[in-house]
């Protein structure tokens, strides 16, 4: 139908008329010109609209409507319904699901255009362009009728539209010449299913257990999951090169291969010697480890991860290492650029024998790894007999007074958020693998949750995924039914990754066919708050973290044990703890909440063994936790408002929760909306509110950091590897810092991550890295470890 601006006059009143205005057309996805039809706008926006009463229709039609010109393209016509609905979120949250369903009509148009109309002729058409693993291709073409009838496209209204433009942007497979998508969000969902799958009703099963935003595995999973390399693994732990020019550039090629295939690297340095050692094949005197972090700086920036993103590496130092003030200023801004590294993230290996220094303010020495290269190997009592036994024979290269290498570590904490506080005795003392002599955790991964052996001839490795927590609160309780549930899925597909994946180096594939460790971790632990109305950090919030956690350890232990008597236990069970009976509770002298049951599995797993070494590690699940629209794993929300970054744009983004109890009390309205701008997400100052929603809904910066950390010590002993903990700072000061790293490794923590400092992230931006600021003002160490009840930071 030929339309004029008569025609539009009577869709949107108030349009005014010219009668001789041309005829305008749009140019459909085929390439034919059509007359536009404004009604199909209109019926395509309010279609999309159904059962979200906040939302305007007409308002998003009329500004897409408002975009015609004469050969505008449909495309383009749904890009700016799809950015209108977008940029109205931050006013009222149900425009989220407005611009997530067009976008979805997007989506499904794109795939049909190539004339893909089911998921069997998606993957078909992927392996005839190369992307498709053959195998995968063939599960699928042998079981295409069950499979294709499987898919349900509604699951895909779950979908907030920043998780549905994360998966359009970064997860979709994409005809490698076009460029167009040629998978469905749903399509995509039950790929990865089919990647892991054995039969059509596991690949359906697991299928709709992700497809409902119950569960995710990691990106890397998802990214590679049925593809032609299916690398699928997300950390990858290397151990210390030893001292000498070919380990050490071996070491670099293990990186730069891990990192081609995507996987996120930690990397030991502790046996490398130190500057001023003397070499004496050359009798010269050694540059240090900083001039071979500057050349592996250098490698990770050069080698990207499938073209995706930069390589990825953290480097771990004992600080008993004579280089370690080097090592700390690795990340500064200032100094001599020679020896600095902007691609590497850094973490400290800690002892206790430090820390108690620290605290008892004693000396502490610092020695050349040449001449100690035993203590790398060793940790607990051994480690301090060995050490003393060093400084007693004065074989350290110098002393320190230990309060100030401690304050150097909170000041690069303070300035970049680099130099991660991990401790190395309770990460060993409590690691289910180190229940043999000659077993040792020498670091963490990338992101700190990674707890496991390495050695000269095994590289860790560890996959991962997280349980949606968000989604398994029912009729206001959580419900721990549905959560042994989703364990019980998902252990068996993290395990299958063991045998299925590709591993870019021969030490990674037989540590990895050793000990078969998993990482099964959360997200969404705020949303359960917010949902059961928890303040965050309240008496029955800490007990229900710490019970959802015995929970996932439980069942994730008995679904090891039960591939155990399938399939046989992970080959090196004999040295593990549990073996010996000891679980994880055990190991922190913990009584868990039913001890009879716990006792059960325990003769259980004694006489079958587990399949997997280690089954629980909490990642940090940023892009995850964004495609599943819910809070990033075990944190508090950062803001009330916040900024999401795109491919396509950026759009602000408001609390749900916190908009719904508004208006359920008639108090969301545009002034709050502009109130709680001008207050940069926080509602503490905003006078009308009352005092639960003040506490209910506080951010980070106005909750106590000893809620967090206690919040993680009593988890922990339901976890056997460890956690990304984030620790937060708004204007961080060394006094504060070093009373909060003190009380973490007092409460057992294995591992932090990040300090967070205000400015870096008022705003989220999932694709954007952060950046910590520089720290405000200098305080004497002493006062808060001596003091300790006079810091503010964990109050």
């Amino acid at each position: 139908m030929a339309t004029t601006q008569s025609s539009l006059s009577g869709v949107l009143p108030g349009f005014p008329v010219h009668e001789e205005m041309p005829t305008m057309h749009v140019r459909k996805r085929n390439g034919a010109l059509e007359p536009v039809d404004v009604n199909k706008i209109v019926r395509a926006v309010q279609r999309c609209s159904s059962g979200l009463s906040h939302v305007d229709a007409m308002r998003v039609a009329s500004k897409t409507i408002g975009g015609l010109y004469d050969g505008a393209t449909t495309r383009e016509l749904d890009a700016i319904s799809i950015d209108t609905a977008a940029s109205l979120i931050a006013e009222e949250p149900q425009y989220s699901k407005l611009a997530a369903r067009l976008l979805l009509g997007t989506v499904i148009k794109e795939v049909a255009g190539q004339n893909l109309h089911s998921f069997s002729q998606s993957i078909e058409h992927g392996q005839r362009e190369g992307v498709i693993n053959p195998a995968t291709a063939e599960f699928v073409r042998v079981h295409a009728r069950k499979l294709n009838h499987a898919i349900d496209e509604q699951l895909s209204d779950r979908f907030e539209y920043f998780g549905l433009r994360t998966v359009y942007d970064r997860y979709l497979l994409r005809d490698p010449l076009s460029r167009k998508v040629i998978e469905t969000p749903q399509y995509f969902f039950l790929r990865v299913a089919c990647g892991l799958a054995g039969t059509p009703s596991e690949a359906i099963d697991f299928y709709r257990l992700i497809g409902s935003l119950d569960y995710l595995p990691s990106s890397p999973t998802l990214f590679n999951s049925g593809t032609k390399h299916a690398q699928m693994s997300s950390c990858y732990l290397h151990d210390s090169p030893l001292d000498s020019l070919e380990s050490i550039y071996d070491s670099y090629k293990d990186v730069a291969l891990l990192s081609k295939f995507s996987g996120g690297i930690g990397l030991a340095f502790h046996r490398v010697r130190s500057e001023g050692s003397l070499i004496r094949a050359t009798n010269g005197l050694s540059n240090g480890i900083v001039p071979w972090l500057r050349t592996l700086d250098s490698s990770v920036a050069a080698v990207n991860q499938g073209g995706k993103r930069k390589g990825a590496c953290c480097v771990y130092l004992e600080p008993w290492h004579a280089d370690v003030e080097s090592f700390l200023e690795l990340r500064e801004n200032t100094g001599d650029l020679a020896r600095r590294t902007y691609n590497l993230n850094l973490a400290n290996w800690i002892p206790d024998l430090f820390m108690r220094r620290v605290e008892a303010d004693e000396m502490w020495s610092l020695f050349d790894p040449k001449d100690v290269p035993h203590l790398p190997d060793l940790f607990g009592d051994e480690f301090t007999v060995a050490y003393e036994k060093a400084e007693a024979e004065k074989l350290y290269a110098r002393q320190m007074k230990a309060r100030d290498l401690y304050a150097r570590m909170m000041r690069c904490l303070a300035e970049t958020g680099n130099g991660w506080m991990t401790f190395k005795d309770a990460t060993n003392l409590k690691c289910n693998q180190t229940g043999k002599p000659g077993n040792v955790v020498h670091l963490s991964n990338l992101c700190t949750e990674i707890t496991e052996v390495t050695s000269r001839d095994e590289t860790a490795v560890c996959n991962l995924g997280s349980i949606n927590l968000a989604r398994h609160v029912t009729d206001g309780a959580f419900d721990f039914d549905k959560l042994a549930q989703t364990v019980r899925a998902a252990v068996p597909m993290l395990d299958r990754v063991i045998d299925i994946n590709y591993y870019p180096i021969p030490q990674a594939a037989s540590a990895n066919a050793r000990w078969r460790p998993v990482g099964l971790g959360v997200m969404g632990l705020q949303d359960v708050f917010f949902q059961l109305r928890l303040a965050f950090d309240s008496p029955e919030a800490l007990a229900l973290s710490t019970r959802i956690q015995e929970e996932i350890y439980f069942h994730a232990l008995a679904a090891s044990c039960e591939l155990a008597e399938k399939s046989g236990p992970h080959p090196a069970f004999a040295e593990t703890r549990l073996a010996e009976g000891k679980l994880q509770f055990d190991l922190w002298g913990v009584k868990p909440s039913d001890e009879k049951l716990w006792d059960v599995l325990r003769e259980r797993i004694r006489t079958h063994g587990v399949r997997n070494s280690l089954l629980i590690a909490i990642a940090p699940t940023a892009t995850i936790a964004s495609i599943a629209g819910c809070y990033e794993c075990i944190e508090p929300q950062i803001s009330n408002l916040f900024k999401r970054e795109t491919l396509s744009g950026e759009f602000i983004q408001v609390n749900r929760y916190l908009v719904s109890e508004l208006k359920e009390r008639g108090l969301w309205s545009e002034e709050m909306r502009m109130k709680l701008k001008l207050a940069e997400g926080s509602i503490q100052q905003i006078t009308e509110l009352p005092d639960d929603l003040k506490r209910m809904y506080r951010t980070v910066w106005e909750i106590p950091m000893r809620a967090l950390i206690d919040m993680a010590r009593d988890r922990n002993a339901y976890i056997d590897q460890s956690q990304s903990l984030n620790l937060f700072s708004e204007s961080p000061q060394i006094g504060r810092l070093s009373s909060m790293y003190m009380y973490a490794w007092k409460s057992g923590l294995k591992t932090t991550y990040y300090l967070r400092s205000r400015p870096a992230t008022k705003i989220a931006k999932t694709t954007v890295a952060a950046n910590s600021t520089t720290v405000n003002a200098i305080a004497a160490v002493a006062c808060s470890l001596e003091n300790p009840g006079s810091c503010e930071a964990c109050q």
